[in-house]
C-alpha cells in the first residue's frame, strides 16, 4: 500500500522531517464498540453480561474505557452536545478527528504507531472469551482507526495464555499492511523467555513484526500491588520490563531469531545503564548456566531492543547525551507521546534542538525506521 505522509517543515535546518510516534493510545468508548466484530455467542456474553463500568475482575485492566479526566489538558474534548451521546464517548483517544489534530496537526506526528489501551491477556481465566474478544478488536482497530487514516499503524494484540493461538492471530491480522507489531503487556506471573511463548515470538519474527511490550492497568511492582499510586507508577512499569527483558535474554529468544526486535514501551530507560553493566557482569560470571546465549546482554540489548522516550521526565539534554554515552549507542531510543495520556511528551520539549542534530533525527525518526521493517516505505519521505 503506497501513502504520502506530510513532512513537517524545519526552518532552521531548512529541511523536512518526520516524526514518528511509537506510543499511540486509541480506546473503545464503550465494551459494546466491539459486538459488530463478534459471534453470536460471544456477542451476547458481552451485551448481557457486562456492562462498561465492570472489568472482568479486579485489577485485570481488561477493558478500560478513556476517562476525559486521563488526558493532557489542552487535549481534553468538550462535552458532548445534546443529542451526541456521553462526554466518554468523546473522550481523547476515543475520536480519530480528535487524535488527527492533536497529534499530526498540533504536535508535527507523521506517522503513529497504535497500541491501545487493551488487555485481554489480563484475563486471569475465561481465555476462550478473552481471544474472542483479542480478534473483534484487532478488526476493530483496522476498520476505525488504520483504513481511516493512512498514517495510523497498528499492533496485533494476543492472549499470552494461549501461544499458539496468539500465534495463529499473528499470521492472520499480519496480512494487513499496516499492522507493524505484536503487542504484548507486562502482565504475568511467568516471564516471556519461558519456553512456552516461543511460538508468539516465532510468529513476529516470520511476519517482519516488532514485539511490543507495554504495562497494563494490571501490572505490578516486584513487591506485587502497592498502597499508592505513587509506588505504582514510580516502579511497576520498569521493574516488569526488566523482569521481562532479563527472562528474553536468558531464554535465547534473541539467540532463535536474531532478526526479531523488541520494543520496549513506557517503562522509562534512565535504568538501562546499570541493567546492562549488572546483566553484562552477571552473564560472565554464570555463562555456564545460559550456554544457549552465545552474547553479552548487552550486545544482545543494542541489536535488537529499543526503547521509547516517554516517559522522559526532567531528563535534560545533557543528561540524555550522558545516557547515550553510557549505553554506548545511539540507536537504543525512538519518539513516542503516549497520546492522550496526562503525562504525554511533546517531540520540541523533550527533543530540543539544543541536542545535536544526529541523534535528535536519530530519536525522532530514524532509529524506528530501523526497528520497523513494515515502516521501510517511510525513509523516501526523510530528508
Amino acid at each position: 500500500m503506497t501513502m504520502t505522509v506530510p513532512a513537517v517543515d524545519s526552518p532552521e535546518a531548512g529541511t523536512t522531517e518526520l516524526l514518528i510516534d511509537t506510543d499511540v493510545h486509541e480506546m473503545l468508548s464503550s465494551k459494546r464498540d466491539l459486538a459488530p466484530y463478534l459471534a453470536g455467542h460471544w456477542r451476547n456474553v458481552i451485551e448481557t453480561y457486562f456492562y462498561d463500568a465492570s472489568p472482568l475482575a479486579p485489577n485485570s485492566g481488561w477493558m478500560v474505557t478513556a476517562p476525559s479526566t486521563g488526558a493532557r489538558t489542552e487535549w481534553l474534548p468538550p462535552r458532548a452536545a445534546a443529542g451526541e451521546g456521553s462526554a466518554a464517548a468523546t473522550a481523547a483517544g476515543t475520536r480519530l478527528d480528535l487524535l488527527q489534530e492533536h497529534l499530526f496537526e498540533q504536535e508535527g506526528v507523521t506517522a503513529a504507531i497504535l497500541n491501545g489501551f487493551f488487555y485481554p491477556s489480563c484475563f486471569p481465566a475465561h481465555f476462550e472469551f478473552a481471544t474472542a474478544l483479542a480478534t473483534a478488536y484487532n478488526d476493530w482497530q483496522i476498520d476505525n482507526w488504520i483504513e481511516r487514516d493512512p498514517r495510523l499503524y497498528g499492533s496485533v494484540h494476543v492472549v499470552t495464555a494461549d501461544p499458539q493461538q496468539a500465534a495463529r492471530e499473528i499470521d492472520r491480522v499480519a496480512q494487513h499492511p499496516r499492522i507493524v507489531q505484536v503487542l504484548i503487556p507486562t502482565t504475568l506471573n511467568r516471564q516471556y523467555g519461558d519456553p512456552i511463548y516461543r511460538p508468539i515470538f516465532e510468529a513476529a519474527a516470520r511476519n517482519d513484526l516488532v514485539v511490543a511490550m507495554h504495562q497494563s492497568p494490571a501490572t505490578e511492582t516486584a513487591l506485587g500491588i502497592p498502597r499508592t499510586v505513587f509506588e505504582w507508577h514510580t516502579l511497576a512499569a520498569p521493574q516488569a520490563a526488566m523482569s521481562h527483558l532479563t527472562s528474553i535474554l536468558a531464554g535465547g529468544i534473541f539467540d532463535l531469531f536474531p532478526t526479531l526486535k523488541l520494543a520496549i514501551l513506557e517503562a522509562s530507560f534512565a535504568w538501562l545503564p546499570w541493567y546492562l553493566w549488572r546483566a553484562d557482569e552477571n552473564y560472565r560470571e554464570y555463562r555456564w548456566d545460559i550456554p544457549w546465549v552465545k552474547r553479552l546482554p548487552s550486545e544482545h540489548v543494542r541489536s535488537n531492543v529499543r526503547f521509547a522516550t516517554q516517559p522522559l521526565g526532567e531528563v535534560q539534554p545533557h543528561d540524555l547525551l550522558k545516557l547515550v554515552e553510557l549505553v554506548e549507542s545511539d540507536e537504543l531510543f525512538m519518539f513516542s507521546t503516549d497520546y492522550p495520556h496526562y503525562d504525554a511528551d511533546s517531540a520540541d520539549a523533550v527533543l530540543p534542538r539544543t541536542l545535536p542534530e544526529t541523534l535528535r533525527r536519530k530519536i525522532r525518526f530514524e532509529n524506528a525506521l530501523a526497528t520497523y521493517p513494515r515502516l521501510a516505505h517511510l525513509r523516501s519521505e526523510a530528508a
